[in-house]
């Protein structure tokens, strides 16, 4: 079975035997924090009872966190699980999506029989969006979808054309989702983000993750932020009641704590991205500049088969809409690791 997503490390030692240098999914390369391995643990002794539904004390944690209302959260089981709920509450018609972006939006929304218009984003321009892509949305449109900074090509939309997106989706009666799950490993996060104007647009719907910087892609945790109470409500009961484990909700309140761990894993991320991308394009590779913890390259369509059987992975972008099989992804590791993948890839192109 061939699947969507990168980060298939069962499936990997079940071909060879053995662990990979895995570079195909794009979480912290620290590990686990210490902290969160801790309460993790500690939480053991509830799991003879049922979670809390409404993650009470990982709500008020959050929305300390995040300067929000408590109301105004919604936790999941990881970003995707919001995806889908949203989808099955919405129920839209049709949908606008800029494309290569991750692939949940349109499965999700393929659930519901909603009709996708892709807009196209193209290599000549490194992939940004401009506001070519505001005048897309019509009065036939119920839903957009904007990945900030996008996966997989790491562009971040400066956000006066978020904003004049999310004003062109209010005046045509459309719900704005801004997917910030890659946005923390950015120092201009605070900048970047849409959550100033959480309050003034109920339309609009910011999903975040803990998986992605603080390394806990198997607790499965993530959480959407929106003004509108009513839609949250219908995205809740639009799911299974007990999402979020209790071991998962005590995880992200430590999560939360890692302030130094998270700071840490930016300033990684920061140092060596520009190192890879050098590295690579000195391989030959055509490289997209990205914002987030992973970049865009291009190189030969058997270049990710035989890097695969020298020992690494990275992601194949040939089943993204818009790219093809000469389109990989790579995630920003330890300078160690990403030496080693170096290493490796000019073993593979020579």
């Amino acid at each position: 079975m061939e699947l969507v997503h990168g980060g298939d490390w069962a499936g990997y030692r079940a071909e060879f035997g053995r662990d990979a240098l895995d570079f195909s999914a794009n979480v912290s390369p620290l590990g686990l924090p210490a902290g969160v391995a801790a309460a993790i643990t500690a939480a053991l002794s509830t799991a003879d009872r049922y979670p809390d539904p409404l993650c009470r004390a990982l709500c008020a944690r959050l929305a300390e966190a995040e300067g929000v209302a408590g109301e105004h959260i919604l936790c999941g089981n990881g970003a995707a699980d919001l995806i889908f709920r949203l989808a099955a509450a919405l129920r839209p018609r049709r949908a606008l999506i800029p494309t290569p972006t991750f692939a949940e939006y349109a499965a999700a929304l393929h659930t519901v029989n909603c009709d996708i218009t892709y807009y196209i984003l193209y290599e000549a321009d490194d992939f940004a969006l401009t506001d070519a892509f505001i005048d897309a949305v019509t009065r036939d449109t119920d839903v957009v979808f904007l990945c900030q900074p996008n996966n997989p090509t790491g562009r971040i939309t400066p956000p006066l054309v978020v904003k004049r997106l999310l004003q062109r989706c209010a005046e045509n009666g459309a719900v704005l989702v801004v997917d910030e799950c890659f946005l923390d490993f950015s120092a201009g996060r605070a900048a970047l983000t849409a959550k100033a104007f959480l309050r003034e647009y109920p339309n609009l719907i910011i999903l975040k993750a803990f998986t992605k910087l603080y390394a806990m892609a198997g607790v499965r945790l993530g959480y959407a932020l929106c003004s509108d109470t009513e839609l949250l409500d219908k995205m809740r009961a639009a799911g299974q009641p007990w999402a979020v484990s209790s071991l998962a909700q005590a995880a992200g309140v430590a999560a939360l704590n890692e302030t130094a761990y998270a700071d840490a894993v930016r300033a990684l991320v920061a140092e060596q991205r520009p190192m890879l991308a050098a590295g690579l394009r000195a391989l030959g590779l055509r490289v997209i500049e990205g914002s987030a913890n992973f970049l865009l390259f291009r190189a030969p369509a058997d270049f990710g088969q035989k890097l695969r059987k020298k020992g690494a992975v990275v992601r194949s972008c040939g089943n993204y809409a818009g790219l093809d099989d000469t389109w990989y992804r790579t995630a920003v590791r330890t300078e160690r690791e990403n030496r080693q993948l170096l290493r490796l890839m000019k073993e593979v192109l020579a």
